[in-house]
């Protein structure tokens, strides 16, 4: 038998030992590692394994205009949760739930029957009503849990539908600028957490973990409500009055390139989005439309002959004879027979088109071509909405004698209403070519303060401020003297111009009698404040000319809104150049104090509407001054009191 030494003894002794070490230094190292390292993410799950969580949604940041004027904001909308293993008698709950909730008791117990830690009743249970939530509470059913929720409100209903958007059943932006800053609108979810064993039932000795929602914050736009509701008012009635296929109309400030208003026709109420045709929701016509301008688009070839130096409005002759022909091709003035010998500045006022031939020839395709790449169009604008489309323009060898002729007066271009108003305010701002907005600025919905505000974003200088004045001043006498004399709104200066574009069929062919008539106004028109687009699509048992349909209803926008926004009257404009079939313009007189025998004398240029009893005008409407169509009736209230010395006394001063 062979004795082991010692000295091995001792060696095996001290290599068991070291292993020892090694063995219990890695059960240290590991046992730190799960304490100190992932610790608390085993915690974390541990809990998560124990825990159910009751979620509680965020309020929805409120959407205002730029007065705080509240646009969109929140309803309480209480929704019911349910964690089945609490339930104790399915059948019983399935009964008094489906009896409130107005809903067949199988889908009700088939829903709170399901493997799973909490469950919603859907559709029905989602964001119910007050007085069913009350109902539920009171019946007490264990595993039921009635959860604080809201729903999204939209106080002027229909108004700014296309921009406003829509948000879904969770709150969740799904249309306009509701999904484009759905992210800063929708904040943070909280929750309930209780704690609960293997079988779901409640662990009364562990304390619940309330994690409070946060909020969103409230979004205030560059919209005017006042504006707004002005534009909606007159979409209504052409709506009414000429049946379009669709019609459409945008404000904006052109010293900002902020969105003032913009609405669509056909629109829609965001609160029942879904009983509409996706067809009307998505299209928000003033930045998703595009279609030859007509028109309108000549103020940009007027722009770039004007920069250029190669035309001086009031010494520069035309003589249209009513056609002009360009490479073989014939192209024809909107009046029999042509304007005949006329200034630029007459062209521009009769929106002749061979007159605008000649300027784009005079330019070239180089020029032009460049001008309107300058001036937007052809490149989306970046406006914060989502839909926006970019248009057509002839490809550089595309361009021909006619293609240069044919632009030159806006067709054969594709452009979209919001190209054409950053356009247009580029021409008449001084130059400046501004990006479009609307998200002015964002507020934390709890303290109020500001947390975020928009610059203006200033993409180029496109012209002079000499170019612009003279672009502002041509498009004044547009609106006082030629074609756009249907805007023209006493005691403002307004510009503007005129556009009817035929439409493109199915088979590439222009349609006949199916127009698109528009109109883009400004005012005053020597320091704009506002730019007003309107287009109205096929409006029928009219004349399909924009300055018959669309130009009064620009001048009706400009001129209330100016009013709504407090800018004063004037006297300095251009006077109304007053041809067959207008009306002269007559000032209303001053009738306040006199009799009724005294008025008579005015009986004839003004017809008298009156109301109240009593032998002396007291008040009167329009106010004394304000310039009206002879004949037109005014106002007059009548009471037993005689104002005339107090009159007297107030023109005194």
């Amino acid at each position: 038998m062979k004795r082991v030494s010692n000295v091995t003894m001792r060696k095996r002794l001290v290599t068991v030992f070291l292993f020892a070490i090694v063995v219990f230094g890695i059960i240290a190292i590991r046992l730190g590692y799960v304490q100190f390292v992932i610790g608390d993410e085993l915690m974390e799950k541990a809990k998560a394994s124990w825990s159910r969580d009751i979620i509680f949604e965020p309020e929805r940041g409120k959407i205002l205009d730029k007065n705080g004027e509240v646009l969109a904001e929140n309803v309480s909308a209480p929704t019911v949760r349910v964690v089945p293993r609490q339930i104790k008698d399915p059948q019983k709950v399935s009964e008094a739930l489906a009896q409130i909730l107005d809903m067949p008791v199988k889908e009700v117990y088939q829903t709170i029957t399901k493997s799973a830690s909490i469950v919603d009743i859907r559709p029905e249970g989602i964001k119910i009503s007050e007085e069913k939530a009350e109902a539920i509470q009171t019946l007490g059913l264990d595993g039921v849990y009635i959860a604080e929720d809201s729903k999204r409100h939209y106080p002027n209903g229909d108004d700014l539908s296309h921009v406003l958007g829509f948000a879904g059943i969770d709150n969740q932006g799904l249309m306009g600028l509701e999904l484009y800053y759905d992210e800063k609108l929708s904040g943070e979810e909280g929750s309930l957490s209780f704690f609960s064993d293997a079988k779901g039932k409640r662990l009364p000795s562990m304390a619940d973990v309330y994690d409070e929602p946060v909020d969103g914050n409230n979004l205030k736009l560059t919209i005017d409500s006042r504006v707004n509701t002005i534009i909606e008012r007159e979409l209504d009635i052409a709506e009414s009055k000429y049946n379009p296929d669709g019609a459409l109309a945008i404000a904006v400030d052109p010293d900002t390139g902020g969105i003032l208003a913009m609405s669509s026709r056909p629109n829609f109420n965001p609160e029942n989005y879904q009983s509409v045709d996706a067809d009307i929701y998505n299209r928000n016509l003033p930045i998703w439309s595009t279609y030859e301008p007509g028109s309108t688009f000549k103020i940009i070839t007027l722009a770039a002959a004007l920069e250029e130096g190669m035309v001086d409005l009031e010494k520069d002759e035309f003589n249209d004879d009513g056609s002009i022909n360009v490479d073989g091709t014939t192209i024809h003035c909107w009046k029999s027979g042509g304007h005949g010998h006329q200034t630029y500045l007459e062209v521009v006022q009769n929106s002749c088109n061979p007159g605008f031939v000649s300027l784009g020839q005079e330019l070239g395709e180089d020029k032009l071509f460049s001008y309107i790449h300058n001036f937007g169009f052809g490149a989306k604008t970046g406006v914060d909405l989502q839909g926006e489309a970019k248009g057509i323009l002839f490809k550089p060898e595309q361009v021909g004698p006619v293609e240069l002729a044919t632009t030159s007066f806006g067709q054969g271009v594709s452009v979209t209403p919001i190209q054409q108003v950053m356009a247009v305010s580029a021409a008449v701002n001084g130059g400046y070519l501004y990006q479009p907005y609307v998200a002015d600025e964002w507020v934390d919905s709890v303290t109020g303060k500001v947390l975020e505000k928009t610059e203006p974003v200033l993409k180029d200088r496109v012209i002079s401020e000499d170019t612009s004045a003279e672009i502002r001043k041509a498009l004044e006498s547009v609106v006082a003297k030629g074609s756009g004399k249907g805007a023209y709104v006493d005691g403002y200066r307004v510009g503007g111009k005129t556009g009817t574009a035929q439409k493109v069929g199915k088979d590439g062919k222009y349609m006949a009698n199916n127009h698109i008539v528009s109109f883009i106004g400004f005012a005053p028109a020597d320091d704009p404040e506002i730019v007003v687009y309107v287009a109205i699509d096929n409006p029928k048992n009219t004349i399909q000319f924009g300055g018959v349909v669309a130009a009064p209803i620009v001048g009706n926008i400009i001129g209330d809104s100016l009013r709504a926004l407090g800018v004063e009257k004037r006297t300095d404009g251009l006077e109304k150049d007053v041809q067959w079939p207008d009306k002269p313009l007559v000032e209303v007189p001053d009738l306040r104090g006199l009799s009724k025998q005294e008025i008579q004398q005015y009986l004839m240029t003004i017809s008298i509407e009156a109301s109240g009893e009593g032998d002396y005008v007291i008040d009167q409407a329009p106010e004394p001054g304000v310039k009206i169509e002879e004949g037109e009736s005014i106002r007059l209230f009548f009471g037993e009191e005689d104002v005339g010395e107090e009159n007297d006394n107030s023109h005194a001063h």
